[in-house]
């Protein structure tokens, strides 16, 4: 099985959206993320894939999962499982999974790595959320503080957790 990370930028209440869009505009978190993620494989579910304003994240291989095979989405590869999906990965190849809520609750337990912005606000409105981190699963290795600024309206961290 390939090595699997799942990235993700929560609340203090594991929020991650609402209404198929993110929570915050994070502009070094968006530059952060592609940093982590170019030239590797990401996984999202068919809500996360059409809620890229965009289409097809350049310079990494999208994956897709839905059930509806049959739909294109174009510059993707769609596979109706995840199982299916991860089956198409060569053993050395770095996947990330980018959500939505569901595909995060199904890798969790199968996940080497987790990147986490954890954002230090919580929101009034969300209907997605990321699973609880398992602390005693979960050991945290790497925190690297992001203060407010002009251009990011609360403090953040960039929080790596490897499994014990």
């Amino acid at each position: 099985m390939p090595k699997i990370t799942l990235i993700a930028a929560i609340d203090r209440n594991n929020a991650i959206g609402y209404k198929n869009q993110l929570l915050y505009k994070l502009p070094n978190d968006l530059k952060r993320f592609k940093e982590l993620t170019t030239g590797h494989t990401l996984i999202m579910g068919r809500k996360t894939f059409e809620s890229l304003p965009k289409g097809a994240l350049p310079n990494r291989r999208n994956i897709v999962l839905s059930k509806s095979v049959s739909t294109p989405y174009p510059k993707t590869e769609v596979f109706e499982s995840l199982e299916k999906a991860l089956a198409q990965c060569s053993e050395d190849e770095k996947v990330f999974i980018m959500g939505g809520e569901k595909v995060y609750h199904q890798t969790l337990s199968i996940a080497n790595v987790l990147e986490i912005t954890e954002i230090d606000s919580e929101v009034s409105e969300a209907d997605a959320f990321f699973p609880e981190i398992n602390k005693n699963v979960w050991i945290e290795k790497k925190r690297i503080p992001h203060p407010a600024d002009d251009k990011h309206a609360f403090d953040f961290y960039y929080v790596t957790y490897m499994k014990e």
